[in-house]
């Protein structure tokens, strides 16, 4: 939510209404203050809450009827339930019914705060989370570069762009960056869509596997050659061909590939006569690719052969706002494959996805929504499904480190939420995104927190 939130507050008794409502406008909500049960179904019926806040005991319509109306109309909406006359029985009724909490009186305002910060910050992700789902059910089926984080939109169009070219392109980027579907996003964008798009990883074959495998082979050209075969360049006639890990080539393996795509032709082993290709190269790296020509590994009239267009890609560490878009497709994707299609994830999982640092980029975001469906019995993956490590959302802290060692976890919260504002440049709206909260919260945390 980008705006402050809108909050029903309920209770018979005038003074602890007042003084609520005072309270919650003073922390930038909009506040519908009602006396009874009858007006906050009423109130329920007409507009839309982010929060509902209502007392327990209440002549007439009670504070249950509220939560169970209010479940009806938006079951998305959190319920704090409020009573000076707490029992067990009606506190496990209330959560059996969906409340968020269930306060007893007398309260202190810092914990009505806090509560009411934290049921804030769990239907915003929510919200979010069901137009995640929404927004990935409008799409089919097709392998789709997504992403929201604005620098790699750009990127996304610039590619478009070039695309439409035939000019030879390098991708950089970690490990599971998304190289090959972004090679695949430019080749479905350009003009040799309808012709094949060919890829193949140069780091996995030897010198000479990797020159058969390129140029292919004539009838006899060596023990075992029984037929004639053509190479990956040949099928990629008229297409795309995606050199994946380039850098990883031999010397002279780099330079037979020059010659192919100074001349656009090759020789198959073991012929005489040269075959015309027509061919537009991608080419990707998870190396520095300035170091490896620095170096020798590279040679330099190859890499500008190939690097007309540069294309980075940034890690997902630094467009954390992805995490909860790929994590839903991800889900979908995986729990399709194994029969679940109904499966759904908690937005505390996806929260502790969000405070990860993926260095294993979104090919580990993917291997980590797997394991999760795996191991999931129920209807929602939960933090419970995700490694030890992730579930430091809930505790603050790894399960291996030491009781004297913990710290708090409002120091951990405000570190956390100090390193993003330095990754934003201070952005809040960014730094809101990334941390999977509103505006209005994040402002209340700086300000708990002394942050500028």
């Amino acid at each position: 939510m980008s705006q402050a939130a809108e909050i029903l507050l309920v209770d018979d008794e005038a003074i602890a209404l007042a003084n609520l409502q005072h309270v919650l406008e003073g922390e930038g909500h909009t506040v519908t203050a009602v006396d009874s049960g009858e007006a906050a179904i009423e109130a329920i019926g007409q507009g839309s809450f982010d929060l509902v806040l209502t007392d327990l005991r209440m002549p007439g319509v009670d504070g249950m009827e509220v939560l169970r109306a209010s479940r009806a109309r938006n079951p998305q909406c959190p319920v704090i339930l409020v009573s000076g006359q707490a029992t067990v029985d009606s506190a496990v009724e209330a959560m059996r019914e969906g409340a968020f909490h269930y306060l007893t009186k007398p309260f202190r305002l810092d914990e009505v705060r806090h509560m009411v910060a934290e049921a804030l910050e769990l239907h915003g992700l929510r919200k979010e989370n069901t137009r995640l789902r929404q927004l990935l059910d409008e799409g089919d089926d097709t392998p789709r570069f997504l992403t929201q984080d604005p620098s790699t939109q750009r990127l996304l169009e610039t590619a478009r762009l070039v695309a439409r070219s035939d000019s030879n392109i390098v991708i950089s980027g970690e490990s599971g960056t998304g190289k090959e579907l972004l090679a695949r996003f430019i080749h479905q964008h350009s003009g040799r869509v309808q012709a094949p798009f060919v890829a193949v990883n140069c780091g996995a074959f030897s010198e000479e596997l990797l020159t058969n495998e390129l140029f292919g082979h004539a009838k006899g050209a060596y023990t075992g050659a029984g037929e004639a075969r053509p190479g990956l360049i040949e099928s990629a006639d008229g297409g795309t061909l995606f050199l994946d890990e380039f850098t990883e080539m031999s010397p002279s393996m780099q330079v037979k590939l020059l010659r192919v795509i100074q001349e656009g032709e090759l020789r198959r082993l073991g012929e005489n006569q040269d075959r015309r290709v027509n061919v537009r190269y991608l080419a990707a790296s998870n190396r520095d690719l300035q170091q490896a020509v620095a170096n020798g590994s590279l040679r330099q009239d190859l890499y500008f052969r190939l690097n007309v267009v540069h294309l980075e890609l940034k890690p997902l560490r630094e467009r954390r706002d992805d995490i909860p878009l790929l994590a839903h497709y991800f889900l979908k994707r995986h729990a399709a494959a194994m029969g679940r299609e109904h499966l759904e994830i908690s937005a505390r999982a996806v929260a502790a996805l969000v405070r990860h640092d993926f260095p294993g980029n979104v090919r580990e975001l993917s291997n980590l929504i797997e394991r999760g469906v795996a191991l999931c019995d129920g209807k929602r993956l939960d933090l419970a499904q995700l490694p030890n490590d992730l579930q430091r959302y809930q505790g603050g802290v790894t399960l291996e480190t030491e009781p004297t060692q913990l710290p708090t976890l409002e120091q951990q919260e405000r570190d956390y939420i100090d390193w993003v504002l330095q990754k934003t440049g201070g952005n809040r709206t960014r730094a809101a995104a990334i941390l999977g909260i509103d505006r209005v919260s994040l402002w209340r945390k700086l300000k708990k927190y002394e942050l500028s």
